[in-house]
């Protein structure tokens, strides 16, 4: 049976997807309850296998159980060394999005067209010292290219100053392919960075200690979105 993403097509406005990295996983069902009160658009889960990265975070089960207790889109961020491995037990789980990594050892277009076939939206990542370039063969198999702008494998990092670069980089790319495709940013995003991603080309934000750690989330959620003047 396919899956059936909620992931919405690029609507033009900036989306938030605060990770769950961050949360308090003792109290994860009110933490997501809470943000998405908040207004946040989707949700950010990062799996990693203790090889791609070197951590260990979730499995299928947690984004199951997401799946069963929130109605955000669940936008799942594979940080593995072997994706085809993993895609479908996450397809069933109910991921809305896969992100797969451009460094991953596995055949990057074969893998985006397996999980196409789940009925789920794709999407490919690239690590800081990585040429965007390697997004140009792809750009007619994904819906969302994802910049790191960290190190991948923890949260709390700071946000790196070549990022803005890159991500004006990835945004070219992006509109010479004349595809809809969604240009999200991850790593050290909060109130001061978010501009600097926004005023790059970012129109997909990833941010977690930002959001999950604010006293008020609903405030953390608009200062994140400031730089975007439809907001």
């Amino acid at each position: 049976m396919k899956n059936s993403s909620k992931m919405p097509a690029v609507n033009g406005k900036i989306s938030i997807a605060p990770s769950i990295l961050s949360a308090d996983l003792c109290h994860l069902g009110k933490d997501v309850a809470r943000v998405a009160s908040a207004g946040a658009d989707w949700l950010h889960v990062d799996i990693m296998d203790g090889h791609f990265v070197p951590n260990l975070s979730f499995g299928p089960a947690l984004v199951r159980s997401l799946k069963a207790n929130t109605d955000l889109p669940l936008d799942v961020h594979l940080m593995v060394t072997n994706p085809r491995n993993f895609i479908e037990p996450f397809a069933a789980a109910g991921a809305d999005l896969l992100t797969i990594h451009a460094e991953s050892q596995d055949d990057t277009i074969q893998t985006l067209k397996a999980i196409a076939d789940l009925g789920v939206k794709t999407g490919v990542s690239i690590k800081p010292d990585t040429n965007p370039a390697v997004l140009k063969p792809l750009t007619d198999y994904i819906d969302l290219v994802l910049v790191m702008t960290v190190y991948p494998g923890f949260g709390g990092q700071a946000f790196l100053e070549s990022s803005p670069a890159q991500i004006r980089s990835v945004r070219q790319i992006i509109q010479a392919s004349g595809k809809q495709i969604w240009l999200e940013v991850d790593g050290g995003i909060n109130a001061k960075t978010a501009p600097l991603a926004i005023q790059a080309g970012a129109d997909a934000l990833v941010a977690g200690h930002a959001i999950f750690s604010s006293a008020d989330p609903e405030l953390a959620l608009k200062q994140i979105r400031q730089a975007n003047p439809e907001i």
